[in-house]
């Protein structure tokens, strides 16, 4: 049994891992002020609930992308489980070429994401993660990753317009029922969702003006399956990618 950890800025994905299967996956909430007591009290929680032995596991895989918080959770590893964990970066076996100007600059869920996307679907290939920002990673036709876009998330435009503007309320994410908002609320769900699959659109096209058309497009995150259902730019939805990547890696450098 191994562990897989992927700690963004909003959420934490903790997923066991057996015989290179996700078994079991759960959601936590990114609390900076949490200690590694809070967090593992958490966790063995989780586990008792799910009936897993949390004593077996043999090896953790850790993703970050806030400093931080690894630090917490590295003590929480070493305390709990007397483990040594592996940290994602550009500098282990990964599988493909990192072409970034510089490669420490990539974040570890961008890696992950594009390490999995890669041995799900081949290349050329563009993985698209709505999280807090909402990022494309791109995949050549050599399976090299050369980089790609980064772009507000559909949940910080919203957040920034409410936080910024006096009269703007905050707002559910969701469609409206028609483009025209007939209310400031509909008004800022039609220009933030409809926006955001404009702007993804577009920005599919011009990658595969570089990339071909054959070029698949894979989409994860919390809101991949509401953007996907509204454009015909997205080929699939994996919202377990970045586990599956962070598995992957670790089977090739610990496995």
């Amino acid at each position: 049994m191994q562990l897989m950890i992927d700690i963004g800025n909003t959420n934490i994905v903790i997923g066991i891992f057996k015989q290179h299967r996700l078994t079991h996956s759960w959601r936590l909430g990114t609390a900076y002020s949490k200690t590694e007591d809070e967090f593992w009290g958490a966790i063995n929680t989780l586990f008792e609930l799910a009936g897993q032995p949390i004593g077996e596991i043999s090896g953790v895989g850790l993703s970050s992308v806030v400093p931080e918080m690894t630090l917490t959770f590295r003590r929480m590893i070493d305390k709990y489980l007397a483990l040594d964990p592996l940290i994602i970066d550009t500098e282990l076996e990964l599988g493909m070429k990192i072409k970034y100007l510089d490669p420490k600059a990539v974040g570890a869920d961008r890696i992950c994401n594009a390490v999995a996307g890669k041995n799900r679907y081949g290349q050329p290939l563009i993985v698209l993660d709505f999280g807090t920002a909402t990022t494309f990673d791109c995949i050549d036709a050599n399976g090299d990753y050369v980089g790609g876009i980064i772009c507000p998330g559909i949940e910080s435009a919203a957040s920034v317009l409410h936080r910024k503007a006096a009269k703007l309320p905050k707002i559910e994410l969701q469609f409206p029922e028609q483009l025209i908002g007939r209310s400031t609320e509909e008004s800022m769900q039609s220009g933030i969702m409809f926006g955001s699959i404009e702007m993804i659109a577009g920005l599919i096209r011009m990658i595969k003006q570089e990339f071909g058309d054959a070029t698949k497009v894979i989409a994860t995150g919390g809101l991949a399956n509401m953007i996907a259902s509204r454009t015909p730019s997205i080929d699939h939805i994996e919202p377990d990618l970045n586990l599956e990547g962070i598995n992957l890696i670790y089977q090739r450098n610990r496995g």
